[in-house]
């Protein structure tokens, strides 16, 4: 019995499995995103250490967006919203850029993660306010469109 509850259960799996992979994804990253946006004060008050998870975020959703933003600026738009064939080809493009792009941010981060702390807090802090910048002028080019 108990092995018959396990075949159902992997054969349900695998059917369920298998459709998510013919999917649509999404263009941009579901998981991107800034938390919230800060004002210089706010920032002059963290220590250097919060500035560096700050700075990081940033850059990863600024990585995340940019590449596709003739498309969409948020997450949540797929190939198929654009009119592009769900082929497998074309999942796999999909497929091929997004891990390429975490490949890139992990050897970014891994980079930053050792030299950003022998920045000044200064340019920390102005880097922030320029990427939150960026973040919410991608915001409102979408408003252009």
């Amino acid at each position: 019995m108990k092995k018959l509850i396990l075949i159902s259960f992997l054969f349900v799996f695998g059917i369920g499995f298998s459709q998510s992979k013919n999917e649509p994804q999404s263009i941009i990253s579901n998981d991107v995103g800034i938390k919230k946006y800060h004002n210089k004060e706010e920032l002059d008050r963290m220590e250097k250490g919060e500035l560096l998870g700050l700075y990081i975020e940033r850059i990863e959703s600024l990585v995340k967006t940019l590449p596709y933003i003739a498309f969409a600026t948020k997450p949540g738009k797929t190939m198929s919203t654009f009119g592009i064939p769900n082929t497998k080809e074309n999942r796999n493009t999909l497929e091929d850029k997004v891990e390429a792009t975490n490949d890139f941010l992990e050897n970014t981060i891994e980079f930053q993660k050792k030299m950003l702390p022998y920045s000044d807090k200064s340019n920390l802090i102005a880097a922030i306010l320029f990427y939150e910048q960026t973040m919410k002028s991608l915001h409102e080019y979408s408003e252009f469109n």
